[in-house]
């Protein structure tokens, strides 16, 4: 009886491995089904465990071949092949086995991205997200606040605060803005002295761009501005106060890039932005990938992470880390490619303009999707006032 049950456990696990062929696995499922099979499973427990180590300090060079060997085991295995999803309810967990069993990987590989690729869908989703500002200030905008919308700049408009008001017009938007919003700006009780708790204000950041459609969100991080008053609006759009900035000296780049290295999310939202935001070597393209809408995701999944970025000024579209590379000595180079991922790219400076091209031109939405998502997302009839941070 033993030996049946054996034998059908054995079954089972080779029909979902079979089942997981066709398509990326996710992480989560394909670890499930590695620990059914015993030589998998004692694999994949020694590759935790090396994981396990290499955290609290470097392996010495015997225990890291072995646990190079390990991995080399695993090839063609399901779980080399496995992807996680933004947002998803068991993300972290997902992430923690990606990455256990890639553990001989490096920073600066950009072959591959943790995350599954976005749908076409989803892309068209994020390109739309450029048509947001132009759709309308909805017939519930009164004309006496068209006013407010002018920009310092003559015959311009604020987008970045038309963005907000479009917004709050969107229940689950102008909810979770307030909800970061408070996170970010209310100071911890004493004795602490932090001017705010920077873990759960990057936590609702996080929870912000994950749950609003990009139709919203996007146009309050990528509003085009033609005046400081429009440009310090979108520059203050993430509380850069506790999500960005650091009370005294920026730190080194190459030690906020360590702290992202270490945490299982900053290293797979920095690896899927180095994957998706890798610059082409040549025009007409500037993205390697071949596409902004990917590029422009990967780094806003960076916001409510340690390596979050952010508008350098006021009146710049220029983004960066909050760090610098003084003190790198030899290791200069190595910290100026981190600062150069998101100051000197011109796939990323491509994405952020694209944004900011509303009502050039509309994007041509796929097949299946015929009607613009933001007819979906807009509540029928629970619309609410207000928006503006």
């Amino acid at each position: 009886m033993i030996q049946l049950a054996v034998l059908l456990s054995l079954l089972c696990a080779g029909r979902v491995w079979a089942g997981l062929d066709s398509a990326p696995p996710d992480c989560v499922e394909a670890e499930h089904v590695c620990v059914l099979e015993t030589g998998c499973k004692t694999t994949y427990r020694l590759l935790e465990y090396c994981a396990g180590e290499e955290a609290v300090a470097p392996l010495g060079p015997e225990a890291r071949r072995e646990c190079v060997a390990a991995e080399t085991a695993l090839q063609g295995n399901p779980l080399l092949a496995c992807k996680c999803q933004r947002g998803a309810r068991r993300e972290e967990h997902c992430l923690r086995v990606y990455w256990t069993v890639r553990y001989s990987q490096g920073h600066y590989e950009f072959e591959a991205s943790p995350y599954e690729d976005l749908e076409s869908q989803q892309l068209w989703s994020i390109e739309s997200a450029r048509m947001a500002p132009i759709l309308s200030v909805s017939s519930s905008s009164s004309s006496s606040s068209s006013s407010v919308l002018q920009d310092a700049g003559p015959g311009s408009q604020n987008q970045c605060l038309r963005a907000a008001q479009e917004c709050g017009l969107f229940e689950r938007c102008g909810a979770l803005r307030s909800e970061y919003v408070l996170a970010c700006t209310k100071r911890p009780p004493p004795p602490a002295t932090a001017r705010c708790n920077r873990q759960k204000c990057h936590r609702a950041l996080r929870r912000f761009l994950e749950r609003v459609p990009p139709e919203y969100s996007l146009p309050l991080l990528f509003c085009p501005c033609g005046s400081a008053l429009c440009g310090e609006r979108r520059r203050k759009t993430i509380v850069p106060s506790c999500s960005y900035e650091e009370e005294g000296e920026r730190p080194n780049c190459l030690r906020l890039q360590g702290y992202c290295m270490a945490d299982d999310l900053c290293r797979s939202r920095l690896a899927d932005f180095q994957h998706n935001c890798q610059p082409a070597s040549l025009p007409p393209s500037d993205c390697l990938r071949g596409s902004w809408a990917a590029c422009l995701k990967a780094y806003a999944g960076l916001i409510g992470t340690i390596m979050t970025p952010n508008y350098v000024s006021n009146s710049s579209d220029a983004v960066s880390q909050w760090c610098s590379c003084e003190g790198s000595g030899n290791d200069w180079q190595d910290c100026h490619r981190i600062l150069s991922m998101f100051n000197q790219n011109p796939c990323l400076r491509k994405a952020i303009s694209a944004v900011g091209s509303a009502g050039q031109h509309a994007p041509t939405a796929p097949p299946a999707l015929p009607t613009h998502p933001a007819a979906q997302h807009q509540p029928a009839a629970r619309h609410r006032q207000g928006g503006g941070q």
